[in-house]
């Protein structure tokens, strides 16, 4: 069905720091593990607004599990999935602090990752980009994120993804997974070892998951190839190259309102691969209940499907020019082709079904570089540097014949040669996007315990593009949008300081402008060039402005041998927030972009972990955050009194507790959380429960067997009290008020075992 941004609101259908410094560099060099096994072990650090993760942190989950899961244990941050493990991209989303994962700033060695969303138009997520058994450490900012990130929408935060280099030693890291819903993953990845006295190495890894749907019927199928070839250059500097490659395919869940919920219950999903229901169903004759719903023809389709391919390569350099000046690099390019689409029961085929099969073909060719040195003098760190990417963005919509019953079979949604003869092209878009930014930032110590951070971004967006192809037919317009925007800003502001005033306590703020550049999508998908017509657009130019920000950051840190300890208050001025207004069904939607003004967020986190024992650790956190919108909205001349309303989506509270122990060879761990009730439409009339959600996990290292070393065994358990929940919300934008097909609900518990060896 036609997919919407998450932030998108809809009437109701019936109306239709880290700090980037050669000291931080330095410190990224020393947690580089040079342990051999297949468990790269590391601890948790952090400093300033930084939270540090690392791969101990990522092997406590089941292998293949989205990092973005990972990094939910903090407070202030919601992951939402479908299914156990956040494979499906259209079913997973992120919030750091209210903030969307599309406001945040993700990177992975450096290359801009681009924004996080189901149809990513400058770049991929993590999950598509490596596979989490490669990673060896995540930089986590909520506050502003680094002034070098490479990134053009992070608002409220940056993510930075470190992967592993490869070993010192030949070794042959193998783990096998199996699970609930015939889920089996394998991955191996071959370590060459030193192959010369300069230490020239490299791995290659590959990754292979595949599992049922936990209700309806279908895959969630994906494989990776890593690889990556490290070249030291002295005792300094070194060379490396990386290459990556994703191929997913699955049938996603489809999306529930609470009308659906209510009357058809948590397990409704998609006739697949029953066509002659879906082809009944287009028909009027409902055989599942439908008729009792609100919205009968919305409630199944036959299919929702998504095909990705990505590929992700590039070189990066760091280079000791003198004692006290480096110099840093990457130059990268990534490729992608996509295809989603479903089997609508709201137009027919030429041969007289009555379903038709819409589909999505995008595809991404980007490149660019970053560059920047770091000069060290007297007690200033200083760093400036500058980011350049190209990027070419198509979004199509294809229309396909389906068969008529039992006169063949219907396509394959899952197999890209299905999508090669369409009957008919409804729109197309094309877009070309230059980024420029730089960066000049220097960090002034004061004493050995306090220093001062200052500096500035400046940023260069322009994109021009949109209506390519138009079928007046389809979209009753004679012409589609068309044109440039910019976004520009000289001087965005970031100052920050850390003071480490008694041993183990340390105090710090953090105070950033920031700005985001203009999405880019297909017609009517919730973007500038997504409005009803070209006329519409060139007014649209005229008014439009760039969202921005400021964020507060204060916090409190202490740690100990027994105790670590945080506390963090915030405050983010929001302006210009961009919304899409759309009404009708989500399977066409009629939208435009407004400005609907001021979001205003306060919010406070608190976490603590104490070991009282030896190899006990107990860990607890509460984040608090109130955000609201700041002015009224009017749109088809209905005013919506929405000024003081919360944010959807985010909830208010969230409560997360764990516990780890470890006896000789084994370990366990216990962690449950609360997700706090969240508003579903944006009048606030519509929510939906707060909801607890407990795992278990558990390993045994057997050690060495024959040739087999480091061999464990592990097991998890998902959702360990089986609870019933609404998981995901949003995924096909909110309504001002009432009800909406817009969320999902979570898995039900699940259990994983998986085999660990190295030889």
């Amino acid at each position: 069905m036609q997919r919407q941004a998450s932030e998108d609101p809809v009437t109701p259908k019936n109306v239709r720091e880290k700090k980037s410094s050669a000291s931080g560099l330095r410190a990224r060099q020393a947690i580089k593990s040079e342990d051999e096994s297949v468990n790269v072990v590391m601890h948790r650090a952090s400093h300033g607004s930084s939270e540090v993760m690392t791969a101990h942190d990522i092997e406590k989950f089941v292998p293949g599990t989205n990092p973005l899961k990972v990094i939910a244990q903090q407070p202030g941050v919601l992951l939402t999935a479908a299914d156990p493990m956040g494979q499906d991209s259209w079913a997973t989303q992120l919030y750091v602090r209210g903030f969307f994962q599309n406001q945040i700033g993700f990177t992975l060695d450096g290359v801009p990752l681009g924004e996080l969303t189901y149809r990513n138009y400058n770049g991929l997520g993590i999950n598509q980009a490596i596979s989490p058994d490669n990673i060896s450490r995540m930089d986590v900012s909520q506050g502003a994120g680094a002034l070098d990130t490479p990134s053009t929408n992070n608002l409220g935060g940056a993510i930075s993804f470190t992967s592993m280099d490869p070993a010192h030693k030949h070794q042959v890291d193998i783990s096998q997974t199996f699970g609930s819903n015939s889920a089996f993953r394998t991955f191996v990845r071959i370590n060459s070892g030193d192959l010369n006295a300069s230490g020239t190495r490299f791995f290659v890894s590959y990754a292979r998951s595949n599992s049922d749907k936990w209700k309806g019927s279908g895959p969630l199928f994906d494989q990776k190839v890593n690889a990556k070839l490290v070249q030291p250059i002295g005792e300094q500097s070194e060379i490396s190259a990386f290459f990556d490659w994703d191929d997913q395919q699955y049938l996603s869940y489809q999306d529930l309102s609470l009308n659906y919920l209510h009357t058809l219950g948590p397990r409704l999903d998609n006739f697949y691969p029953n066509y002659k229901g879906a082809y009944l169903a287009a028909q009027g004759i409902f055989t599942n209940g439908q008729n009792k719903t609100n919205d009968p023809l919305d409630a199944m389709f036959y299919d929702s499907s998504a095909i990705a391919r990505d590929y992700l390569g590039g070189l990066k350099a760091h280079i000791t020019l003198a004692d006290n000046l480096t110099w840093d690099s990457v130059a990268y390019g990534h490729s992608n082709l996509g295809w989603g689409g479903y089997a609508s029961p709201f137009a027919s085929s030429p041969n007289g079904a009555p379903l038709r099969y819409q589909e999505h073909q995008g595809s991404i060719a980007r490149y660019g570089f970053t560059t920047g040195v770091t000069y060290e003098v007297a007690r200033n760190t200083i760093n400036t540097g500058v980011w350049y990417e190209n990027n070419r963005y198509i979004m199509d919509y294809f229309a396909y014949q389906m068969p008529l019953l039992g006169e063949g079979e219907p396509l394959n949604p899952l197999s890209m040669s299905s999508f090669k003869n369409p009957v008919a092209q409804l729109w197309g878009t094309t877009y070309n996007t230059n980024t420029f930014e730089y960066h000049l930032q220097d960090t002034y110590h004061i004493l050995k315990n306090l220093s001062v951070h200052a500096g500035f971004r400046s940023m260069l967006v322009t994109t021009h593009g949109g209506g390519t192809v138009n079928d007046a037919a389809y979209t009753g317009q004679s012409q589609l949008p068309s044109g440039s925007l910019t976004t520009a800003a000289a001087f965005l502001p970031h100052i920050s300081a850390n003071w480490l005033f008694l041993p183990g306590h340390e105090l710090y703020f953090d105070i950033s402008q920031n700005r985001r550049a203009y999405a880019q999508g297909g017609y009517q998908m919730g973007q500038a060039w997504g409005v009803t017509n070209q006329a519409t657009f060139r007014e649209l130019q005229k008014t439009i402005k760039p969202e921005s920000d400021w964020a507060y950051e204060l916090g409190y840190r202490y740690n100990s041998s027994l105790l670590s300890a945080s506390l963090n208050l915030y405050r983010v001025n929001f302006f210009n927030r961009l919304q899409s207004m759309a009404s009708a069904s989500i399977v066409d939607p009629v939208s435009t972009v407004v400005n609907v003004g001021a979001v205003t967020m306060n919010g406070v986190d608190a976490a603590f972990t104490i070991r009282p024992v030896e190899h006990l650790s107990i860990y607890n956190s509460v984040s608090y955050n109130d955000s609201r919108y700041g002015s009224d909205i009017t749109t088809a001349g209905v005013v919506y009194h929405q000024a003081g309303k919360k944010v959807v989506n985010y909830p208010d509270f969230m409560y997360k507790a764990g516990v780890d122990y470890a006896y000789k060879r084994m370990s366990a761990h216990f962690d449950v959380n609360y997700i706090g009730k969240r508003y579903l439409s944006y009048m606030n009339d519509t929510s939906v429960p707060g909801y607890w959600i407990a795992n278990l996990g558990a390993k045994y290292q057997i050690g060495t067997k024959g040739f087999l070393k480091n061999m464990t065994f592990e097991f998890n358990v998902y959702n360990l009290f089986n609870a019933s929940y609404i998981s995901t919300m949003g995924e096909n934008g909110n309504p001002f008020t009432g009800d909406y097909q817009s969320f999902m609900i979570g898995a039900p518990r699940q259990y994983f075992g998986t085999v660990r060896a190295t030889f």
